[in-house]
């Protein structure tokens, strides 16, 4: 069995010269890393405990002068490049063994133009740094469901969040960015400015190039209504019933998921995490039949601020875990789907592990015209992501079987395509199936515009076109 480690130290590239590294760290504002330094291992781990690579130096940027550096420094040389933004990167594309890892995670800055409702990031800033400047002003754009997810990951892939079906994905509010290119040269991107690529970054991963800053567009929020609302696992079937019918005629207003779980006290429940930021009151009455469903286990639900509702799924993925991840478009949820879905839940080897019924179709995704970005499957009601985490190694083969299988079970139910972020292993023909025979192209064409060479490989590798 392929596993996840493999995936991102595939590609050819020479060992980067120790003695030629000083002569790149005497040009860095920032700091060079390599084997021994005291803030070594620390830099090279992150979020998914099965990735434990050890670059040949880590070039952590202080700003976008070093990134430029490292790229240029890397390319003259032919040393193998990975990219780490600020965030989880489950599948482990941002350490690589050998080469350089260009690490923008000290470069964590946001600045809030509430006047205009715009909002720059820097390429190493969380969905936490975000907020916590934007809601200073009530402010918000869609971005993940948990705070320590990286800017830059997520929007490049789309950006799946809360506030999705109401405001459209995190790379649907873009308005610019700035890309550091393989010749390390850095070019603004927007729908005036380098327009290809531009399109190519809004769902079409890290292939193009380095971004150091994003420009988003934001939207005023206020109290949502959201926590946790458990159901006993012998209901689930029936809750997951009612929660299709729900996000079918649901308000663009309401976000969020329905997961099944198990509680620290190892049983097993059906959980419901809404997002509502429209009118509390009719969120209520919205959300009413759920609540009264069960009867629940446990009701939490309630006003909160937009920050409060970001940090519940933290706590339920923490950092260091063993993790493996797959995933399926769905459009529906027949009586069958849900019947398999609960079903293979119920042999879950680990307690920390879990299956997410993830609501993003309707209004603000669909909204955006198909080819006005890379992003495809706009039209798909859910992502069914299935989630495995485990602490001890010995138990790989087990926890990753379990997911494949139940991958396996749930694909007859599947809608096509898939989103890139929530898949473990991601290789050439799975990346096409991910956008479909003419965005593919498309795209392949715009890497070979700015990446003729593929420099940036380690990723969902979208190769230039021939």
């Amino acid at each position: 069995m392929t596993k996840p480690e493999r995936t991102a130290s595939a590609g050819a590239g020479k060992l980067p010269d120790v003695k030629r590294g000083d002569g790149l760290k005497s040009t860095l504002r920032g700091e060079l890393l390599r084997s021994g330094d005291d803030a070594y291992d620390a830099a090279r781990k992150i979020h998914n405990g099965m990735i434990d690579r050890r670059p040949a130096m880590i070039v952590r940027c202080a700003g976008v002068a070093d990134v430029m550096r490292a790229v240029k420094f890397a390319r003259e040389h032919e040393v193998l490049v990975s990219v780490r933004g600020g965030g989880h990167g489950i599948a482990g594309f941002a350490v690589c063994d050998g080469g350089m890892m260009i690490d923008l995670s000290q470069m964590r800055s946001v600045h809030v133009d509430p006047a205009a409702r715009t909002a720059t990031a820097q390429g190493g800033a969380t969905w936490g740094d975000f907020d916590d400047e934007t809601l200073a002003f009530g402010l918000a754009t869609t971005g993940g469901v948990a705070r320590p997810t990286g800017v830059a990951g997520l929007t490049v892939a789309g950006g799946h969040g809360y506030l999705v079906r109401r405001f459209g994905l995190a790379c649907d509010n873009l308005l610019s960015v700035d890309v550091v290119t393989a010749a390390g040269r850095m070019l603004k991107a927007s729908a005036s400015e380098n327009s290809d690529l531009f399109w190519a970054v809004r769902g079409g991963g890290g292939n193009f190039g380095i971004i150091t800053s994003f420009e988003f567009r934001l939207h005023p929020i206020g109290l949502v209504l959201g926590g946790l609302l458990f159901c006993p696992f012998d209901k689930a079937a029936g809750f997951l019933r009612m929660y299709d019918d729900l996000m079918a005629t649901a308000p663009d207003e309401l976000g969020g998921a329905t997961v099944l779980g198990t509680l620290p006290d190892g049983t097993k429940a059906a959980v419901c995490i809404p997002g509502w930021s429209g009118s509390i009151d009719q969120g209520e009455r919205l959300l009413q039949p759920l609540r009264a469903y069960g009867p629940p286990i446990a009701d939490q639900l309630g006003p909160m601020p937009y920050s409060a509702l970001q940090s519940i799924v933290e706590k339920f993925n923490p950092r260091g875990m063993r993790n493996y991840w797959k995933t399926h478009y769905m459009n529906s949820l027949s009586d069958e789907a849900i019947r398999t879905i609960v079903e293979c839940y119920a042999s879950v080897p680990s307690p920390f592990s879990h299956a997410v019924v993830y609501a993003i179709g309707g209004g603000g995704v669909g909204r955006v015209p198909d080819d006005a970005t890379a992003v495809a499957y706009r039209n798909m009601r859910y992502a069914l992501v299935l989630i495995s985490m485990w602490e001890n190694p010995a138990d790989d083969e087990r926890n990753i079987r379990w997911v494949q299988d139940y991958w396996e079970a749930t694909k007859p139910f599947a809608a096509g395509g898939f989103y890139i972020n929530y898949e473990a292993e991601v290789e050439a023909d799975k990346v096409k199936a991910a956008y479909g025979t003419q965005k593919y192209e498309r795209l392949a064409a715009v890497k070979k515009k700015y990446d003729p060479t593929n420099f940036f490989r380690l990723n969902q590798n979208i190769k230039p076109a021939a």
